[in-house]
Order: structure tokens, then sequence, then C-alpha cells
């Protein structure tokens, strides 16, 4: 974790700004240059209440994490037992709450991501080149006109887009749900590419900072597209972009039927999962995929059944409904960008 990141994070609870302990450093390449960072401490937000481990040097910011990170904090904060008992006095409804809606969800990603290979595999079958063209489209935006812009990328999966984005001349701060942010973080090396686990219906990020506000496939795995579209809007500023990769409802039987079944096998336990798509969806995808030409590898195929069958929430939306949820926050030059077999982005310019 880079110092300059702090003035950019808030507690996803109060909306406070943070204040950081640090319990030890190291270092990081980015760029070539071998560099100090926050490794591990903890974030306190005004008050002292609500606070959030920095764990491998990634800011663990959600509303459950001092749950989730118990071993950590009970190693460095010496009042930690108290200060829990603090916290679910006052807030056990509502933490129990966020701990629930995001228990599948964070399991489900971070064994998807988990089989990503780095060094071999394309990303929804696109190369580095046609992730970053995709971007573009999806965004309306230029090499040119993104130079120096600040992006908060709400869901960033592998990673790999939000390096390229910072290569390209983008400050980007990326978070996402599940453990995948770790493996995401190791393989960064662009300094001005920063990580942060954290969630998208509380997201622990500043308030009307961003220059664009990227969520490509996310807000449909959650547990009410529009309601987490609406946590994402306050963090574009005036004159800003929104930008919002969704599923569509499309009549296909096999589509419709695998929409079916996840229903069942997405409450199945996610190791159970993982083998119960591998011994059936897989040669059945691989046949179908290589007869129609797709060269995917065996990880990314894998992937594809993974992002479909295992997140406990996929809903499809119609581009006129999702339309609807800019206009009602005031945003203006709202169109669709690219559309797709299963999906399509759409844009909106904030009014100042």
């Amino acid at each position: 974790m880079q110092e300059r990141l702090i003035p950019l994070l808030r507690c996803p609870v109060t909306r406070t700004s943070l204040s950081l302990q640090v319990f030890s450093r190291s270092t990081k390449v980015f760029n070539g240059i071998q560099q100090e960072v926050i490794w591990n401490g903890i974030l306190f937000s005004e008050g002292g209440e609500w606070f959030y481990p920095v764990i491998d040097g990634i800011p663990r910011l959600l509303v459950e994490a001092f749950q989730d990170y118990a071993a950590f904090l009970r190693k460095t904060l010496p009042d930690y037992e108290e200060r829990c008992e603090r916290l679910l006095a006052k807030h056990e409804q509502f933490i129990s709450f966020a701990s629930q809606k995001n228990r599948l969800t964070k399991k489900s990603f971070a064994q998807e991501w988990s089989i990503f290979n780095y060094e071999e595999d394309k990303t929804w079958d696109a190369d580095q080149a046609e992730m970053m063209n995709r971007f573009l489209r999806e965004t309306d935006e230029s090499k040119t006109s993104i130079r120096g812009k600040l992006v908060f990328d709400a869901g960033c999966g592998n990673g790999l887009l939000n390096q390229l984005l910072a290569e390209a001349g983008m400050i980007v701060l990326a978070m996402d749900l599940s453990e995948s942010i770790v493996r995401a973080y190791q393989h960064n090396q662009q300094e001005n590419a920063m990580f942060v686990q954290g969630d998208i219906q509380f997201p622990p990020v500043a308030i009307e900072s961003f220059d664009i506000v990227h969520c490509s496939g996310v807000l449909i795995c959650t547990n009410n597209t529009e309601y987490s579209f609406s946590c994402i809007d306050p963090c574009v500023k005036a004159g800003g972009k929104l930008s919002v990769w969704l599923y569509h409802p499309r009549k296909n039987l096999s589509h419709n039927l695998s929409n079916f079944i996840r229903r069942f096998t997405s409450k199945l336990p996610i190791k159970l999962q993982y083998y119960l798509y591998l011994f059936t969806f897989f040669p059945v995808s691989f046949v179908l995929k290589r007869l129609k030409g797709n060269k995917q590898n065996a990880r990314e195929m894998t992937i594809d059944i993974l992002d479909w069958f295992s997140p406990q929430y996929r809903w499809e939306h119609e581009p006129d409904e999702a339309e609807s949820w800019f206009l009602k926050r005031n945003y203006a030059q709202v169109k669709i960008t690219t559309k797709d077999t299963f999906g399509f982005n759409i844009i909106g310019i904030k009014n100042k």
C-alpha cells in the first residue's frame, strides 16, 4: 500500500477519513524501481470506532473485515476483543447483513480468479491490447483523453486491466470484494495502480472524486443491481463519467436452461461446484468451443463456467431500464457504447 492512497480512502460505514497505524513496511517494484510500501497496519475511522486491517500491502475495507481478519487483529490490536464487543453491541444486525450478503460471493470469485494464470491466460478472450481497446470502447475514451484521469475500478477481478490503464497514464484505484485482490496486487508493477478490498455497496473511497467510475460485470452479481448502481454513483465527480457493463436477457433455450440450473448449483459449496462443473459442463463446453474454432485454454474455459454458474446472483437487464438509472440520478449523454451476445455497456456524464 502506498501512502498516497490514504487521502482517497474513506471508512465504508461512516464515510469519514481514515488514520493509519503502521506495523511493518516492505518493498515492491514499481515501474522497474524498488520502492517502500506499507505492508501491515490498521486504518481507523474518525473517533476510532471502526477499524480495518492492512494485510500484505492491501487495505481490507469491508464492513466485516474485523471478523474476516480476526487472527491478524488479535495479534496486533491489544484491545481487539473489547472493540469487537462494542461494535457488535451497537451494530450487530448491520454487520450480520453485510457479512451474510457477501459470504458466498467472496468465495465464488476467489475460487474463479485463483485459477487464472497471469503469464499465459487471456481475460474474457482478450489479450492485453484488446483489453485496453475494449475499455476505451466501453468508456468512449481514447488513449489521449484518459491520461492523467483518476479512475475507480469497482470490481477489478484479476487486476490486469488496471496495470494497463496505469501504464497508459491513468491513476487507478482498483477494488474487489474477494481475496482475488491479493494476486491482483502481487502481480501489479505500476505505481499508479492501487488496490483495496472493498464492497461495492459500501465503497471505501472519497465521494465526488473520480473522473471515471468503471464497473464491468459486477453490479449484476450483487443482491440488487440498481441499489448497487446507486452506491457507486456518488463516487463520480461532477462532469465525470460512470460506465457499467450488464447482462441482458436472451431468448435462447440453452441460455435460459443454464440460468435455471445455476439457481440450484450456485447454492452448493464452492469446492463441490468446481468439481461438479469440471466433470459435467467443462467437457461439453470444450468440445463445442473447439468445433466453433474457439482457442480458449482449459483454465480460461473453466473461469467462464465458474463466472456463469457459481455467483450467488446473476441478474439481467434491458438497456432502457439501465438508462433510467442514469437519468434518475442527473446524468446526461447517456448511451450504449458496446453490445454483444451476453450484455452491453452503458455510460453517462454526471451533470455539474
